[in-house]
Parts: structure tokens; C-alpha cells; sequence
């Protein structure tokens, strides 16, 4: 198979492009890995051509760590972060709360703008006030982000794709998590509004013996005995992977502007980065992906 070059594709109409292989800076949060090793990882994402980081508020030291040792190269890179809650001294989902939570995002990350800011998994109910979305706007207008977005999915995804505030949306899109593939896709590339794919991989559960604890892996457990994929696609696709192959059906699936992949791991990194670059999947393989998946399967997050 001919291997490709790491397409970069605009993200929206914003005027940004954004490699179709995002990181997803959550792994920077565990102490455990030093902070050498933290620094070799985020350079080496950017040496690979990946062009995207994203984290959040919630990912512990992961904003702080971006700062210590990305900020000499920040023209590099596009920086996203998702915010909206746990700002000292102001109520979580507040208009003070986005405006600050901008304001520290960029102390922490040692940077003077931020270029994608989502509200991370707000409720419809408070999605639906204006401060919220007004906040972010504000933010954007005194330019300290460049787009203005929101991370979730279902009725809130929804909700962000019609309402016209928002330049990009993030949201969950693999082989146990497809529902987005048949409205919110085509819904934000319409309307010319970014798309970031969070959890390509839904947590690698192939390679899990028993099913996990977690709320949403554990709903993509069920979800994979459910779909009894069959090896065969495998080789149908030149893979010998599960991962490879559900990064390839994420990342080149009609809409996408980029997926994000997360691991501390450089092997992994090169790996994920290398099925990206084979392309999309053939035919096929993905009219036998999609068959078996259920249209009451609502979006995880």
C-alpha cells in the first residue's frame, strides 16, 4: 500500500488547517511520567509534522506542561484547549468563569492567544444561555482565541452545529461510536464548521480480556461483542490492527478536519501516525463497519 503524506485539511472556514492526526494531551496529567519525558513526547509530536495539540482544564499538569516546553515553538502548532469550569473564586458554567478560565489557560500555557476554545461538555440547558457562548465571543474578539467552539455530543452537539456561535465542535466518532457519521458530519461541513474527533479509538476495548469499569468504555465493550467484527476486514483493509484500523475510519471519514490520538508513548505515536498516512479505508470494509451498528447507539462522551 502506498503510504501518503499526513494531509492537512482547514478546519472549517476559519482559515486555520489542522493535520488530520491530532494529539490529545490527556496522558500528560500522570505524574509519573517526568518531566523530561514529557518534554521529549511534546516535541516529538510536532516534529512528526502533527500540527495539533489539544487539552483541557480538567487534564491536570497536561496545560501547564505544554507551556514548559512548547512555548519556544508556539508558531508551530495550533493550541486547543476546553474550559468552563473549576476557576477558583467563581461559579463553574459563569461568564467570569470562561473569561478566566481563558485568561489562565494562557498563563499556564505561557502563550498570548489560544486557537481553539471549547466549552467542554456544557449541558444543553446551560449551552443554551448566551453568557456562555458570549464569553467565549468576547474572548475571541479581544484576541486571545482565534475560534470559538464546543466538545460534546448528542442533543448539546446538536445545538452547537445550528446555533451559528461556534467555528468548530469536537466530538466522539469510531467504530463503536458512529452516530455522528449519518448528521453531525455533514451538519458542521455545510455549515463550514470545523471537526475535531475525540476518542477515534473508543479506548482500544479489542485489546481488553473483560469489560471495563468505566462508564463509556464499558458501553463500547458491549458495543464491540455486539458488532462481532469480523478478523477477515483486517486483511480486507492491509491491517493487522484493530487501532490502525479505527484511526484510518475516523480520521478520513467525510467531514473530519482531525482526530485526536493520546498516548505517552512515542512508539504508539509513530504507529498511529503511520495508519493515518495509508489513507482511507476501502469501500468495502467500511460498508461491513457500518452495517451492524445500531441507530439507538447514542453518542458517548
Amino acid at each position: 500500500m502506498t503510504q501518503l503524506a499526513l494531509p492537512q485539511r482547514p478546519l472549517g472556514r476559519s482559515g486555520l488547517q489542522v493535520s488530520a492526526l491530532g494529539f490529545g494531551a490527556m496522558h500528560l496529567q500522570d505524574a509519573r511520567l517526568s518531566e523530561a519525558e514529557a518534554g521529549r513526547l511534546l516535541n516529538q509530536v510536532l516534529d512528526l509534522g502533527i500540527s495539533l495539540i489539544d487539552t483541557a482544564r480538567s487534564y491536570g499538569l497536561s496545560e501547564e506542561r505544554i507551556g514548559r516546553h512548547l512555548a519556544h515553538r508556539r508558531d508551530e502548532f495550533l493550541l486547543s484547549t476546553k474550559l468552563g469550569y473549576g476557576v477558583e473564586g467563581v461559579a463553574d458554567w459563569s461568564y467570569a468563569c470562561i473569561v478566566q478560565g481563558v485568561e489562565r489557560a494562557l498563563r499556564l500555557m505561557r502563550c498570548e492567544w489560544l486557537d481553539i476554545a471549547h466549552l467542554h461538555s456544557c449541558p444543553l440547558p446551560l449551552l443554551q444561555r448566551a453568557e456562555l457562548t458570549r464569553a467565549l465571543l468576547d474572548c475571541q474578539r479581544a484576541g486571545k482565541l482565534r475560534v470559538a467552539a464546543y466538545s460534546g455530543d448528542n442533543a448539546e452537539l446538536a445545538h452547537a452545529l445550528a446555533c451559528g456561535d461556534f467555528g468548530s465542535v469536537q466530538t466522539s466518532l469510531s467504530l463503536c461510536d458512529q452516530i455522528n457519521l449519518s448528521g453531525a458530519l455533514q451538519r458542521a461541513e455545510q455549515a463550514g464548521i470545523g471537526l475535531i474527533v475525540k476518542r477515534p479509538v473508543a479506548g482500544a476495548i479489542w485489546h481488553r480480556p473483560q469489560r471495563p469499569g468505566d462508564h463509556a468504555e464499558g458501553q463500547y465493550w458491549d458495543r464491540w461483542q455486539a458488532l462481532a467484527l469480523p478478523d477477515t476486514l483486517l486483511e480486507e483493509a492491509g491491517e493487522r490492527d484493530w487501532t490502525a484500523l479505527a484511526l484510518r475510519f475516523a480520521a478520513h471519514a467525510p467531514g473530519v478536519s482531525s482526530a485526536l490520538t493520546g498516548t505517552a508513548k512515542l512508539a504508539h505515536l509513530q504507529a498511529n501516525l503511520a495508519a493515518v498516512q495509508r489513507g482511507p479505508l476501502p469501500e468495502a470494509v467500511l460498508r461491513r463497519l457500518r452495517r451492524d451498528f445500531r441507530p439507538d447507539w447514542t453518542g458517548l462522551i
